[in-house]
């Protein structure tokens, strides 16, 4: 992946037992994770550091005054669903998030706009659900209220879900996540990596 790798807030950045708590993190259920968006930062430990050999993971805020413009490529979650569209907070700028925003952007994914082939036959609970971290790109300014987005090519779509369970998934499919604790697949719009 190029660029800063970009957390996202209640991410699991990886095992207490092999990582320091740094800044812009917290500890959950013996998890490091996030508690801020922003890029992840890893300091190797200290020599002077006779209790810890494991590195030390910070999460950076680095805000900007950037606003999405038609052909941006986005980082955010859905916050709504209904039939028709997916509402969405833009969290960040950028494929992989380099730039991450002071203040969340309103945002909808129309169904129209989630693929390019068998556009009838898309459903958004299918798609997307409340949680879901989506790569988009923005397609128009929208009105005063949210920005469009699409989701139609193969490298935008869902890269981080939760499963029903509360069980971080992966993608296993270009239509399916699974939660690795349940085995359970669930329907998602899934992202193809960058």
């Amino acid at each position: 992946m190029s660029g800063p790798n970009i957390a996202l807030p209640g991410q699991i950045l990886g095992a207490s037992s092999s990582n320091e708590l740094g800044s812009g993190t917290h500890l959950h259920n013996d998890q490091l994770c996030a508690s801020i968006s922003g890029p992840i930062l890893t300091s190797k430990p200290s020599n002077s550091s006779k209790t810890s050999k494991a590195p030390k993971l910070s999460i950076s805020r680095t805000t900007g005054n950037l606003l999405p413009e038609v052909g941006t490529t986005i980082l955010g979650k859905i916050t709504r669903t209904n039939p028709r569209q997916a509402n969405i907070s833009i969290l960040a700028l950028g494929p992989t998030g380099e730039h991450v925003c002071r203040d969340p952007f309103p945002a909808i994914i129309r169904q129209q706009d989630i693929r390019a082939t068998e556009i009838d036959k898309v459903k958004v609970a299918e798609s997307f659900r409340v949680g879901d971290v989506v790569r988009a790109v923005v397609i128009s300014l929208g009105d005063e209220r949210s920005y469009y987005l699409s989701t139609a090519k193969n490298e935008l779509g869902v890269v981080m879900a939760v499963s029903e369970w509360g069980n971080q998934m992966v993608p296993v499919s270009w239509r399916e996540f699974m939660d690795e604790s349940t085995g359970a697949r669930e329907a998602r719009k899934v992202a193809k990596p960058v």
